[in-house]
């Protein structure tokens, strides 16, 4: 499958949303973290609209994955550049998404989303990085190189500024696929509720 890769705009969010709620509805760290249980597509969509919105297109990068012959879209990376914090840690000061954030998850829901998140921050190291907040690809496209697109295309800006990066996964398969492209495990989180994600770190290198 020819991908190419380009930047979204608010206009794909919703399509995005949906690709990263196939991706993620069976995700041990992202059930275990929103506490929804077994949440339908259409549940973890009504949660990934919000976030894609407050967080990464406002304030980090949405990157999308196209199939070259139609246009399709079939997988989305969320980045937030050096300096900037996860959306869902700080979800009281993202006003304006605060009324979808409780519809999706409910006020119990948030406090343990936002408990959960600031637990993971408390990980990530202290020097200036890139985070790769979320990954996936649509059904269709599972095994077509999607996330390995996705993150070449982001690495590479990555590396031209000689900066490092890091990332939590609850996946042994997608942590293989990470360690392809020059991560490595540091530690495994246990302060999650529910899950064991892994935290894993690529050092600088120049592009």
């Amino acid at each position: 499958m020819e991908l190419v890769v380009t930047s979204a705009t608010r206009a794909d969010v919703p399509a995005a949303a949906d690709v990263l709620a196939e991706a993620f509805r069976d995700d041990a760290a992202t059930l275990a973290i929103t506490g929804l249980g077994r949440p339908t597509v259409a549940q973890l969509a009504a949660l990934f609209r919000p976030l894609i919105s407050s967080g990464p297109l406002r304030h980090g990068h949405v990157d999308l994955a196209r199939r070259a012959d139609d246009g399709t879209l079939v997988g989305v990376a969320l980045w937030e550049p050096p300096g900037r914090v996860s959306s869902l840690a700080h979800l009281a000061h993202e006003a304006a998404e605060l009324p979808a954030f409780l519809r999706a998850l409910g006020v119990r829901g948030m406090v343990r989303a936002a408990r959960n998140q600031t637990r993971l921050a408390t990980h990530r190291p202290s020097e200036p990085h890139w985070y790769l907040a979320m990954i996936g690809a649509a059904d269709e496209a599972r095994g077509a190189g999607v996330g390995s697109a996705l993150l070449a295309a982001r690495l590479a800006v990555v590396d031209a500024d000689a900066m490092p990066a890091y990332l939590e996964s609850s996946s042994e398969q997608n942590r293989r696929l990470y360690a392809r492209h020059g991560f490595a495990t540091t530690s495994i989180i246990t302060a999650v509720e529910g899950a064991r994600p892994a935290a894993m770190w690529r050092p600088a290198r120049r592009g």
